[in-house]
């Protein structure tokens, strides 16, 4: 699913970067591309940062 439409994002993407050491949504825009146009998906962005960062802290 696209995360970020004006930069053609998806949400895989945004979780790829996460597992490679992304915490932030400028880490993740730095990274992607995503967030750095006009901002509407920074709080989905947010919400994948967290989810994919609570699965991470659970398997370990």
């Amino acid at each position: 699913m696209y995360v970020c439409l004006c930069a053609g994002v998806t949400s895989q993407q945004v979780i790829d970067a996460v597992a490679a050491g992304a915490s932030t949504t400028k880490q993740i825009g730095e990274r992607t591309g995503a967030g750095t146009v006009c901002g509407r998906c920074r709080n989905n962005i947010r919400a994948l940062i967290a989810a994919t960062s609570q699965e991470t802290a659970t398997v370990t």
